[in-house]
């Protein structure tokens, strides 16, 4: 892979200090003497007007006059002089700037100004900004302290990105005190450019970061934060502190969706879907470093508690219970051998009490037993110092506990002076000990709540499997025609149209512009009718009279359809007012009314909304956020964060209803945001679901035009499977062949191919002769982030079912304009013409993402792909070190 494009940022082989000083206080100061102090190896150059030396460097007035590459420039002068500094930077090439002017640190109307102007002059210059930012960054593990700080910051795994310059402080101070290490810490301060999708897109290669703390206050680029911290939680532990959960503004949507729906909420679910734990207060940030070397991970939620003293058990028994954590029945042959080991007085079922005057040994002797107990997934081991206890063995018993097993061991050592020398062991030995056994089980809780993150976070919605497909056609002519008529809200017939391409059942609705249209249309559905108003500029046709239900006659149906029109035409004007709806009433008796909508969040994009429908929505606000796109598992998942979904289940005598509609419903939707971006608000309210099934009944949608030269899929945060790539073609010997993106599901497939490689194959594409794949690497290989990279299957129906025989895959470079691919085809299906159209294919997908590059490597002389790749246009090098060819970069053009 190429550089990350923020390699001489982070990593630079030289710096220049524009405004390097000898005045203590000063930020050119404090950050020239840190680089020095920090001992960093690359090349230092201070930039200052009035002095020849400063620090004992040499120095010089202008950047003009270093006559050596710069990767990196900081620049700490007053913000009146950035405007030139930063044409300086680019007449010496350098792409990379740091801004740390003292005066530059508020968002008043003449520094927004200012920094606009310096956007976009060093977008126009091809240079990349971080900052402006009061505290700088800090990349430990390469001894480089480019920072405004004073104190001292350790080596570690873990890498801080944070939004604030005090709060960065703030948990450097705590770290020194608690004896914590960093690989990296970058503060963003305004986040002008630069912001913490870029910086964590960096981290994610990082060998030297475990772990990720994040702080965050707004997003700017959703697409690419998602995309890197998905790609980062993979890989490494990822939690996140996100201020500014209550919003002040009030949201006058035009649909119940749009206003009900919270950003706090989304930023919640969004994280979730990240495999991120979401931390509430900087007390759990603090608490939560303490677990953050990827040390401690747990597989479930069942918690067993170890106690010299009851009540600081009892303690943490509630606050389990709080949580609605598990403190499972121990095993029948762990209690018998804590019978054996503990005094009468003990107590050998959760919670293990062990008495107060217990020994270090007794402690880790029951310690042992409870965590290899089957029906545990942790242990809490709670120590109070009394007469008989030792504060310091009991601490290096668990210490050397610790090292045998996977399972978290965490302590509370409850106390104050008695029991400070053995906290400050736990410290140095980097156990996970807290001062209140609550803390504790809190803790424990965000390492289960992450492991489920974790589960989220390997959902890879895939097509809608046999599920019939969508009629985009006419749902595209139904919203380009609206636009184009300047309109902007769909009435509910139009509505109802798309719900019906995509196969949301829906009421039959007739329009009716006068009485007697909507007696006529009453006669022809047959009674009971609903009427409803059909006007323009109303949020709800409630507010005005507007629905009347259960009409069981003629007569009815007249009289109501006089007073509604004549209403309307009074409070709307005769000229809004299009007329009426006549529809059926849906006649089930054991019917719940639901809601399924989509809203927009302003960093997130499409969001789906799931809860209890009806009338009073909004008085109920029962409702749940998931971002598109959705399967199975997801919609699933959203349902049951509702209070409604208890209504969903049998009681009484109603039966349950068709959960498979209303998850279809879901699914429906969220193909249909997928799809067109023009959607930007919809409500189905009320959706009517009972045991044979669903029915929308009320159906509103919010249109938007396009944004110009929108790429596909743009508009979401999370990109859905990319089903238009697939395609039908032949093999040389007529064998129908079909190409398409891999799917999380194609894991066996994929399992099966590789074991039928040859050694060499798999030696040449793997590093290694492996028959199998580990689980962990077919996850990795099949469950892709379709933003950043695409593998293309080829699979032919053969004897044993569906086969893949060959696969393409590239990687997106984190320059987002090129990539790295490699082919890998079935010994047995060479010399088909496979590995050109798979490489089509491969085209194909790179130019949909807006890739422009494409370079790869084949290790053996294959003559039909030497040949398919000169048609196209490559030229081909060999290796000096071996007989490998190498495919050299090719600007992309159309697939033949």
């Amino acid at each position: 892979m190429k550089p990350h494009y923020l390699a001489p940022l982070f990593d630079p082989s030289s710096i220049a200090v524009v405004g390097a000083s000898d005045a203590v206080g000063s930020v050119g100061y404090s950050v020239t003497r840190n680089i020095l102090d920090g001992g960093y190896a690359g090349a230092l150059y201070a930039v200052n007007l009035k002095h020849k030396t400063v620090q004992g460097l040499p120095a010089v007035k202008t950047l003009s006059k270093i006559t050596n590459p710069v990767d990196l420039a900081i620049l700490t002068t007053p913000s009146r002089t950035l405007l030139k500094l930063i044409e300086a930077c680019a007449q010496q090439n350098i792409r990379h700037v740091m801004i740390m002017s003292c005066d530059f640190v508020g968002q008043d109307k003449a520094s927004q100004k200012l920094l606009n102007k310096i956007l976009q002059l060093a977008k126009s210059l091809n240079i990349r900004i971080l900052g402006p930012s009061v505290f700088g960054y800090c990349r430990v593990s390469s001894k480089l302290l480019a920072a405004n700080f004073k104190g001292k910051i350790k080596s570690g795994s873990l890498a801080v990105v944070s939004q604030s310059s005090s709060v960065t402080t703030a948990i450097l101070d705590w770290a020194e005190l608690h004896d914590v290490g960093f690989s990296s810490v970058v503060s963003l301060g305004i986040a002008s450019d630069i912001d913490v999708g870029d910086v964590l897109d960096y981290l994610v290669a990082d060998p030297k970061t475990k772990s990720i703390l994040l702080y965050i206050e707004e997003l700017k680029d959703a697409r690419l934060f998602m995309s890197a911290l998905r790609a980062a939680s993979r890989s490494k532990a990822v939690l996140a502190l996100k201020v500014g959960r209550y919003e002040q503004e009030i949201k006058v949507g035009r649909t119940h969706s749009e206003r009900l729906i919270n950003h706090n909420d989304v930023f919640d679910v969004a994280l979730k879907r990240a495999g991120v734990l979401r931390l509430r207060s900087i007390n759990q940030l603090f608490t939560a470093i303490r677990v953050m070397d990827g040390s401690y991970r747990t597989k479930g939620r069942r918690l067993a508690i170890i106690t010299n003293g009851i009540g600081a058990g009892l303690m943490a028994v509630d606050r389990a219970n709080d949580l609605h954590i598990a403190l499972p029945q121990l095993a029948e042959a762990t209690i018998a051998q804590l019978r054996e080991l503990l005094p009468l007085q003990s107590s050998a079922h959760n919670p293990v009490d062990v008495l107060g005057d217990a020994s270090a040994e007794r402690f880790k002797l029951a310690t042992e037993l409870v965590i290899k107990d089957p029906n545990i997934d942790g242990v809490l081991v709670v120590f109070t110092p009394q007469v008989g206890t030792d504060d310091m063995a009991t601490a290096e018993a668990m210490i050397a506990l610790k090292k045998t097993t996977d399972k978290p061991l965490l302590l509370a050592w409850v106390g104050g002076k008695k029991i400070d020398a053995s906290r400050k062991l736990l410290a140095k030995s980097q156990m996970a000990f807290f001062n209140a056994p609550e803390s504790a089980v809190e803790v424990f809780y965000s390492l289960a709540a992450w492991q489920y993150n974790q589960q989220l976070l390997l959902q890879t919605p895939s097509p809608l499997g046999e599920m019939e497909a969508p009629d985009l056609e006419t749902a595209q002519m139904i919203i380009s025609t609206v636009l184009a008529s300047g309109r902007e809200v769909l009435d509910e017939v139009e509505s109802k149209a798309i719900l019906r391409a995509f196969h949301i059942p829906v009421t039959l609705t007739i329009r009716a512009q006068s009485v007697d249209e909507a007696v006529s249309a009453a006669m022809g559905l047959g009674l009971p009718v609903a009427m409803k108003i059909d006007a323009k500029g109303i949020l709800h046709k409630t507010d005005i009279d507007g629905v009347v239900l259960n009409l069981n006659s003629l007569v009815q149906v007249a009289t109501e359809a006089s007073k509604m029109l004549s209403r309307a035409q009074e409070r709307l004007g005769a000229d809004n007012v299009r007329g009426l709806v006549i529809q059926p009433m849906h006649g089930k008796k054991s019917g719940r009314e639901l809601m399924v909508g989509v809203g927009r969040d302003r960093a997130f994009g499409p969001v789906i909304t799931f809860g209890y429908g009806g009338v009073t929505v909004e008085v109920f606000n029962d409702i749940a956020v998931s971002l598109p796109p959705l399967n199975e598992y997801l919609a699933e998942n959203l349902i049951s964060r509702t209070r409604v979904k208890k209504m969903l289940a049998p009681f009484r005598n109603l039966p349950g209803v068709d959960m498979a509609a209303v998850k279809a419903v879901l699914l429906r939707v969220s193909e249909m945001v997928c799809e067109f971006p023009q959607i930007q608000q919809l409500d189905i309210n009320p959706l009517i679901a009972d045991e044979n099934g669903v029915i929308a009944v009320d159906a509103r949608i919010v249109l938007a035009p396009l944004a110009e030269h929108a790429r596909r899929y743009s508009h979401m945060a999370i990109h859905p499977y990319p089903a238009h790539l697939a395609q039908i073609t032949q093999l040389k010997n007529g064998l129908p062949l079909v190409l398409r993106p891999i799917r999380p599901e194609d894991a066996d497939l994929i399992a099966l191919f590789v074991s039928k490689l040859s050694e060499e194959s798999r030696y040449n594409r793997f590093m290694s002769t492996l028959k199998s794949l580990p689980q962990a690497m077919l996850a990795r290989f099949t469950q892709l982030d379709y933003t950043r990279e695409m593998a293309i299957v080829a699979t032919v129906e053969t004897g044993i079912g569906t086969e893949i025989i060959g696969v393409a895959r590239f990687n997106a470079n984190p320059d987002r304009d090129s990539c790295e691919f490699a082919v890998v085809i079935s010994d047995q299906w060479q010399g088909m013409g496979l590995g050109g159209r798979l490489m089509n294919a491969l085209f194909i997908a790179a130019r949909d993402m807006g890739l422009s590059v494409i370079e790869g490597e084949v290790l053996s002389s294959n003559k039909t792909m030497l040949t398919f790749m000169k048609h196209l246009g490559f030229s081909i090098a060999r290796h000096a070190e071996d007989d490998s060819l190498k495919w050299v970069v090719k600007r992309l053009q159309d697939p033949v």
